[in-house]
């Protein structure tokens, strides 16, 4: 008899610890939204009352938060504490 066994599925690798748009100094949503531990509702809601960071919007209608954004939109909320 021969051995037949089916090979094994090899898993794809993970994904690298730092998104591809963090490390070009650009946060998605949830990743902006994760650092503060905040909810995405919350955020929409600071982004219709002009308290969220400036947002470029994506063609596909996805926003992007600049690193940069992020970093002066902390200190003012430091600097409001």
């Amino acid at each position: 008899m021969t051995d037949r066994t089916k090979p094994r599925r090899v898993r794809p690798a993970k994904t690298p610890t730092v998104p591809a748009q963090r490390a070009r100094g650009w946060l998605t949503v949830d990743e902006f939204c994760g650092e503060l531990m905040i909810s995405r509702d919350t955020f929409y809601d600071w982004r219709k009352k002009g308290r969220a960071p400036k947002c470029a919007k994506l063609p596909n209608g996805s926003l992007r938060i600049r690193r940069s954004e992020f970093e002066k939109f902390m200190t003012t909320a430091e600097d409001n504490a």
